[in-house]
């Protein structure tokens, strides 16, 4: 039977996304809003909880009165922003971490941001198999394309062509550092380094790893098997060939997809390593996610309408 699905924040940069993916499903019937009563509060809460699934593509606050707004115990929810991802009652979208049978039968799912989905898929298994330390302050750099900041940061790389480079989050403390802390079972949380690139999509998210002061720290090869294990056949986390040139390259041109590629590169003695996360951040970061998401609450093939 066919579900109906409510994107509210559709106009935006990931609801856009999330329809070019459902596009041509006979399995999904979107509701759709025109631009007079997307903002009609009357017509929002009607549309929320007519939907079989809700997806919220909203700043954090404006999710939270989503969700206050839905008066029934049917809707199911996907939410991409940043509320609820370590709330009490919701179970965190990475069904390849989390578990897929957790996010099949969720009410409430919230979809992991999309730095977050590199630290988490490098570090969690990690941990959890006592391969790396959870008592260990880690550091992630990482930098994506100008896309994950939304309509106003657009505007401003594509109206500013001399911007090459963008660092932010410089007092520390970005949004994404609780999750990245709680779903890796991490006591300390994480020095995060963001900055934004001039290129539309596209993201390397870096953990660097001091092996030889590290305690109880495995060795680079068990680590990179402990990754192909734990992510065995997985259509959509995938681990990266080491480069024959010894360089990895993010394009301008690239047109993303919505795997995540994860490699572990490492000195010739063993004593450090560098975990590294590759993805497009509208794919596996956002709307793809929230895709894969979708079918797995549906009981789909996860990868249906998916760019793999």
């Amino acid at each position: 039977m066919t579900k109906t699905v409510f994107i509210d924040g559709a106009a935006g940069t990931t609801g856009l996304e999330i329809a070019e993916r459902l596009a041509g499903r006979n399995e999904f019937t979107l509701i759709a809003l025109d631009d007079a009563r997307r903002k009609d509060a009357a017509a929002r809460r009607e549309a929320l909880n007519d939907a079989d699934f809700v997806i919220l593509c909203l700043p954090d606050d404006a999710a939270r009165e989503a969700v206050a707004m839905i008066g029934n115990d049917r809707t199911r929810v996907i939410d991409a922003s940043t509320a609820h991802r370590v709330a009490p009652g919701w179970v965190y979208g990475f069904p390849e971490v989390s578990g897929h049978d957790a996010v099949a039968e969720a009410a409430r799912v919230s979809n992991p941001g999309c730095y977050s989905t590199g630290f988490i898929a490098l570090v969690a298994p990690l941990v959890q198999a006592g391969l790396l330390p959870a008592e260990w302050p880690y550091i992630c750099h990482a930098v994506s394309g100008y896309s994950g900041g939304g309509k106003a940061l657009i505007e401003r790389f594509e109206g500013d062509p001399d911007i090459a480079w963008r660092g932010y989050a410089l007092a520390l403390g970005h949004k994404h550092v609780p999750e990245m802390q709680a779903r890796c079972g991490l006591a300390i949380g994480p020095l995060f380094s963001p900055a934004v690139i001039a290129a539309h999509r596209g993201m390397v998210v870096e953990v660097p790893l001091p092996l030889n002061a590290m305690p109880a720290a495995a060795s680079p090869d068990a680590l990179r098997t402990a990754l192909a294990d734990f992510y065995g056949a997985s259509p959509v986390v995938v681990m990266g060939e080491a480069p024959a040139d010894g360089e990895m390259l993010l394009r301008a041109s690239d047109a993303g997809d919505d795997r995540i590629e994860l490699s572990v590169f490492a000195n010739a003695d063993a004593s450090q390593a560098r975990l590294v996360a590759r993805l497009d951040n509208l794919g596996k970061g956002a709307s793809g996610a929230c895709v894969q998401n979708l079918n797995i609450m549906a009981g789909l093939p996860e990868t249906a309408g998916l760019r793999i």
